[in-house]
C-alpha cells in the first residue's frame, strides 16, 4: 500500500535499539509505519519530502515547562541578565515603561537576577522611577518578586503576617522592603490573579509558535491551576479552548498543583484525593492530558530560599525554607499515592530532598506500588546518601541542565566549593539506570532544547567555569533525555520519544548531527523544520510545500 508521507534524504537518529539509524521514514495518518536504511525498500507514498542531507531526531520534549507564564512574560519588561546587568539599567527600563503607560496601570518586569545586579532593587529608587504605577518585578527564579510602595500600600502589606512557606522582607524600621519571597507572592493575588481566559489562550498560542521553531513537539506544564506555578483556576480550561481554536500546536501534559486538590467522597470507602470529578494522571489523549500532581517542598537556590541542611555559603545562618512542614508534606504525598496519582515534587535544596525521600521511605513501605514513577523536580542539591536513596526508591529526578549556563555562577556562590559537585547532577542518574528526562523550567531560563542538550554535555557556566565535570552526559545521552526520557517520565514512551513503527510522527529536522559535531557547537545547530503527527508545524524552508508526489 501507499503511505501518506515518505521522508527521505536524511540521517534519522531513531533512538530505537532495534534500528538506531535510518535513511527513510514512512508515515501514515499521524504515526510512523516503517523506517529503513535501504532506499529500495521504502514504500511508495502519496507525498515525499527530500530532507537534503539533514539530521532528524524524535521531536524534543520538555518535561518541566510553564507555557502560560512564558507566553504572558513575552509582553512584559525584559530584565534578563543578558539585557540588564546593572540596577541603573533596571530602573531605566521601568521608567521607560512608565512613560509609555497610563497612570494607575501595571508595570511587570521579568527575570531580574540580584546575583548579576549586585543586589535586589531599592524601594525608594524604584518608586521614583514609576511614581504613578503599580510595579512588580519578578525574580529570575520566579520564587520571589519585588514590588513598589503603591503595591505595598494597596495591599496593606505593612501589617501582613508572613504566610507559611513565605516571607515579606522587612527593613530595620519594620516596613516592607518590597521583596516578597515564595508563598508571600500570593499576597499579590487580590490585585494580579487570576489571568484572564483570553490572555491565557493568547499566551499559549504565542509560546507554541516559538516552541515549534525550537523543535519542541511536546511539553509538560509543571503546575497549573493553583500555587506559585498556576495562572488561574481556569488554566486547564484555557488549554482546552486553545485546542478547540487551533492554538494548541504542541502536545501538552498538565500537572495540577496539589493546593487545588481535596478528598473526594465516593460510595462506602471509595474516597480519593484529587480534583473535580476524580480524574487523575493519564486521562486525556496525546494532545492534551492530565499528568502528575505537582507539589512544592521548598524554594529557589539562586533566590536563597531552597531548604539546605548546612546553610548558604555566604550566609550560613540562612537555611532557606520549606514550603510546608514535613508532616503536611507526608500527608499530601501519601494521599496522592494511595489515590493512584503519580507525583512531581519540587525539591531543590538537600534538606527538602531529604524530606521528600523520608516521605517516600514510609509511603512505599506502607503501600508498595509497582512502576509508580514518582518524580523529584529539580533534585538540585543531592548529596551521596540522597542519590543512593532516590535510586533505591525508584524515583525519577528531573534536573535542568540549562540552569548550569544561565544561573550556574549564582548556584556556585550559593553552595560554595564543598557542595557544588552535588548540584544538578545528570551522569549519576544515568549511570544508575534511571531514564533521565530533559527539561528547562522555562521561563526561568531560555528553554530552547538544543541549548539544554548543549549544557547537559558541556556544563559550563556563563563565566566559563565547569560545574561538575563528572556529571556531563554524552550528546546521545542528552538527546535521549530530551526525547524518550521525558516521554517516559509521564508514561508516554509508547507514543513518543523514538522514531519507530507505531509511534507518533513527531520529529525535528536539524542542520547537523549533534552526536558527531564538536560538543561546544551543539548550541549553534539550527532547527530546519518540525513535524507533529506527520504534518509540518514549523517549516521555514518550505520542505513540505515543495514535496513532490511519489508515483
Amino acid at each position: 500500500m501507499k503511505v501518506d508521507l515518505l521522508l527521505t534524504g536524511a540521517d534519522f537518529i531513531t533512538l530505537d535499539p532495534r534500528q538506531p539509524r535510518a535513511r527513510w521514514l514512512a508515515v501514515h495518518g499521524e504515526r510512523i509505519v516503517a523506517a529503513g536504511t535501504d532506499p529500495a525498500e521504502a514504500p511508495k507514498g502519496y507525498r515525499t519530502v527530500e530532507l537534503g542531507g539533514t539530521t532528524v531526531v524524535p521531536g524534543f520534549h520538555d518535561a518541566h515547562n510553564h507555557t502560560v507564564q512564558y507566553g504572558l512574560a513575552l509582553r512584559h519588561v525584559d530584565l534578563k541578565s543578558s539585557q540588564v546587568r546593572t540596577l541603573d539599567e533596571l530602573y531605566r527600563r521601568v521608567r521607560n515603561a512608565a512613560d509609555r503607560q497610563p497612570a494607575g496601570s501595571w508595570i511587570v518586569g521579568e527575570a531580574y537576577d540580584q546575583n548579576v545586579l549586585g543586589a535586589h532593587p531599592d524601594l525608594a529608587v524604584l518608586d521614583r522611577a514609576a511614581p504613578d504605577h503599580y510595579v512588580q518585578l519578578t525574580h529570575k527564579s520566579r520564587h520571589m518578586c519585588f514590588v513598589n510602595s503603591a503595591v505595598i500600600d494597596a495591599l496593606d502589606l505593612q501589617d501582613a503576617p508572613d504566610p507559611m512557606g513565605g516571607t515579606v522582607q522587612r527593613g530595620p524600621d519594620g516596613r516592607p522592603t518590597g521583596l516578597l519571597l515564595e508563598s508571600a507572592m500570593e499576597l499579590l493575588r487580590p490585585l494580579t490573579w487570576p489571568a484572564s481566559l483570553p490572555a491565557m489562550v493568547d499566551a499559549i498560542s504565542s509560546a507554541h509558535a516559538r516552541y515549534l521553531a525550537e523543535g519542541l513537539t511536546a511539553v509538560q506544564e509543571a503546575g497549573v491551576g493553583a500555587g506559585l506555578a498556576g495562572s488561574s483556576p481556569l488554566e486547564a480550561y484555557a488549554f482546552q479552548v486553545a485546542r478547540e481554536q487551533g492554538d494548541l500546536r504542541v502536545r501538552t501534559t498538565l500537572m495540577p498543583v496539589n493546593a487545588g486538590a481535596e478528598p473526594i467522597r465516593g460510595a462506602n470507602s471509595d474516597d480519593v484525593f484529587g480534583f473535580g470529578l476524580g480524574l487523575r494522571n493519564g486521562f486525556g489523549d496525546p494532545w492534551l492530558r492530565i499528568g502528575p500532581m505537582k507539589v512544592f517542598s521548598d524554594g529557589s537556590l539562586i533566590g536563597r530560599s531552597a531548604a539546605l541542611n548546612d546553610g548558604y555559603h555566604e550566609d550560613p545562618c540562612n537555611h532557606g525554607m520549606l514550603a510546608m512542614e514535613p508532616v503536611d508534606l507526608h500527608a499530601v504525598l501519601r494521599a496522592a499515592h494511595r489515590s493512584g496519582w503519580q507525583t512531581a515534587t519540587h525539591a531543590i535544596g538537600d534538606r527538602a530532598l531529604d524530606a521528600v525521600l523520608d516521605c517516600y521511605e514510609r509511603i512505599l513501605a506502607e503501600t508498595p506500588r509497582a512502576d509508580h514513577r514518582h518524580r523529584v523536580e529539580h533534585a538540585g542539591v543531592a548529596g551521596p546518601d540522597a542519590v543512593t536513596r532516590l535510586i533505591r526508591l525508584g524515583l525519577i529526578p528531573d534536573p535542568q541542565g540549562r540552569f548550569i549556563t544561565e544561573i550556574g555562577d549564582g548556584m556556585i556562590e550559593a553552595l560554595g566549593p564543598d557542595r557544588i559537585g552535588w548540584c544538578y547532577r545528570s551522569r549519576s542518574w544515568v549511570d544508575a539506570g534511571i531514564e533521565l528526562p530533559g527539561s528547562s523550567d522555562r521561563p526561568v531560563v531560555d528553554g530552547a532544547p538544543l541549548l539544554g542538550i548543549h549544557d547537559m554535555v558541556n556544563r559550563r557556566t556563563a563565566s566559563g567555569l565547569v560545574l561538575g565535570a563528572d556529571e556531563s552526559l554524552t550528546p546521545l545521552q542528552a538527546l535521549r533525555a530530551y526525547t524518550y526520557g521525558s516521554a517516559h517520565a509521564t508514561f508516554l514512551e509508547e507514543d513518543m520519544g523514538m522514531l519507530g513503527s507505531g509511534r507518533l510522527a513527531d520529529l525535528t529536522v536539524l542542520s547537523d548531527d549533534l552526536t558527531t559535531i564538536a560538543p561546544e557547537r551543539i548550541r549553534d545547530i539550527e532547527v530546519v523544520a518540525t513535524f507533529v503527527g506527520g504534518a509540518a508545524a514549523h517549516d521555514p524552508q518550505h520542505l513540505a510545500e515543495q514535496a513532490a508526489p511519489c508515483i
